[in-house]
């Protein structure tokens, strides 16, 4: 059984996925954590700006949480187009 450069391609291409979406889930991941637990602190100090502090800190896990889904876009692309 022999081993054609397609195969190794091929290996490298999911082998870089699985890297991809390791890597590209720990930055929202610790990101999302942070913004939910300063929001936490800060409703616990100012409950009546309990609207407010929330609707930021949403804003602030969308944006942190694109960087997830860049990741998912590339995972895909090697593993389907390649």
């Amino acid at each position: 059984m022999e081993i054609t450069g397609v195969e190794i391609i091929r290996a490298a291409a999911l082998l870089g996925a699985g890297i991809c979406m390791g890597f590209g889930a720990i930055g929202p991941g610790i990101g999302e954590g942070f913004v939910g637990g300063k929001a936490c602190e800060g409703i616990a100090r100012a409950p009546e700006n309990s609207g407010l502090l929330t609707r930021t800190m949403l804003v602030g896990q969308a944006v942190s949480e694109s960087t997830g889904i860049y990741s998912l876009v590339i995972a895909l692309l090697l593993i389907f187009a390649v």
